[in-house]
């Protein structure tokens, strides 16, 4: 039996920033003239971002009044990892809190105290005790509910995550586990004209997700996810290409001009050895939670699979309002995929790819499963079956019905 997830819910500081402003901020702090201020301009303008989050205000101000930044030119004295890190640890846990409460919200039969694992993601902080524990006691958790850490592993972490929380439940049916992934990517901006650095500064923004698996449906009046399947691939061609480092001011990102190509050469065996086993192909999927890494990355994936970008839709609307938020971000895909779902789409199956460090490639088929008998969609109640055919009983039954030919062909 499948498990499942759902539940998912989001938070995003009180800072909503216009990528026009950002881009603005960042020509007057690499000290631009008026011809690189222009093609700053232009690569912003390009990135499918509208708006991003941030825990600081001073991507959306002028030099003067900063909050954290240096007020002066050239923004020195930098800030420190040390710095960073004290504002990691403040702003950290209410944006997480806000998350899980967000999630719980729409699952009300389900307190706090019957939640078994606790799993937190996060690559843009550490400190111990750690978030794991403090969200313990912001919650109210039980104090043996079990903890795991998934730290420094970057934008796909959220996918091993969700591995995890599958094993869980695999092994004791009673599990309930709460992953709660938090990224403030916005504090490690680097003050560099290297093309690494002015991408990352150009996607990277900050916010939380937190979601529920249990080993079966949640007791909620919306769609949730079965977990069918996991595969991993690794192109290593591409350690160097992505990578995430924590230097002197901060951590620091190489994200190079050649990942679209590293995943344009291995997003086909990554997708055929997670389906390769399963009795669906990649014509039967019209549900797509990718990992929107950037634009061109969304694109070559498209290219290569022979998918449209209305498939991808999912993936461009949150890369459009929140730009990439690291391993938070496939599961605010992941939600958006559920909000639009509807009892039409029961028993769908849902592909979901998510990048990083490695180069990493992680995908998962999810399928989703109508747990209640009843949901809202645009006001009216509809009565839709309770559990969908999962991928492993349709592959029992594809199994028996070619034996059952053996016998009957002529």
């Amino acid at each position: 039996m499948p498990s499942y997830l759902g539940a998912i819910g989001t938070a995003n500081p009180v800072h909503r920033i216009a990528q026009p402003q950002i881009a603005e901020f960042m020509a007057q702090a690499l000290g631009f003239g008026d011809a690189d201020t222009r093609k700053l301009r232009a690569l912003y303008r390009v990135s499918g971002i509208e708006h991003r989050y941030s825990v600081l205000p001073d991507y959306g101000r002028p030099n003067g009044e900063y909050t954290f930044f240096p007020n002066t030119p050239d923004l020195e004295p930098f800030p420190s990892v040390g710095q960073r890190m004290a504002a990691y640890r403040r702003e950290a846990l209410p944006l997480a809190v806000e998350a899980v409460r967000n999630s719980l919200r729409q699952v009300p039969d389900v307190e706090a105290n019957s939640i078994t694992h606790l799993i937190t993601v996060s690559c843009t902080g550490m400190y111990a005790p750690g978030l794991d524990i403090e969200l313990v006691q912001a919650l109210s958790l039980r104090p043996d509910v079990r903890r795991t850490c998934v730290n420094f592993m970057g934008c796909y972490a959220a996918v091993n995550a969700v591995k995890l929380a599958d094993a869980f439940c695999l092994a004791d049916a009673a599990a309930r586990v709460l992953i709660v992934s938090v990224e403030l990517c916005t504090l490690h901006f680097q003050k560099s004209p290297e093309e690494d650095h002015l991408v990352s500064n150009a996607l990277f923004g900050d916010g939380a997700a937190a979601c529920l698996v249990q080993a079966e449906p949640l007791p909620n009046l919306a769609p949730s996810l079965a977990l069918q399947a996991f595969h991993c691939g690794l192109e290593p061609d591409g350690h160097d290409d992505m990578a995430w480092h924590i230097n002197d001011f901060g951590f620091e990102m190489t994200l190079s001009s050649y990942v679209p190509k590293l995943i344009q050469r291995g997003i086909r065996n990554l997708t055929d050895g997670l389906l390769n086993s399963l009795p669906v192909q990649l014509d039967d999927i019209r549900h797509f939670a990718i990992h929107p890494g950037g634009r061109k990355i969304l694109e070559t994936i498209e290219t290569e699979l022979g998918l449209t970008r209305d498939d991808n839709r999912h993936a461009y609307r949150v890369l459009r309002d929140y730009g990439n938020m690291s391993s938070a971000t496939v599961l605010y895909v992941l939600r958006d995929v559920l909000a639009h779902a509807t009892p039409a789409d029961h028993g769908a199956p849902v592909l979901s790819f998510a990048f990083g460090p490695g180069l990493t490639m992680e995908a998962m088929l999810l399928q989703l499963a109508v747990n209640s008998e009843q949901v809202a969609v645009g006001g009216e109640q509809l009565a839709v079956d309770s559990e969908p055919l999962s991928v492993a009983a349709q592959l029992r039954q594809e199994k028996i019905g070619r034996a059952a030919k053996l016998f009957t062909a002529n």
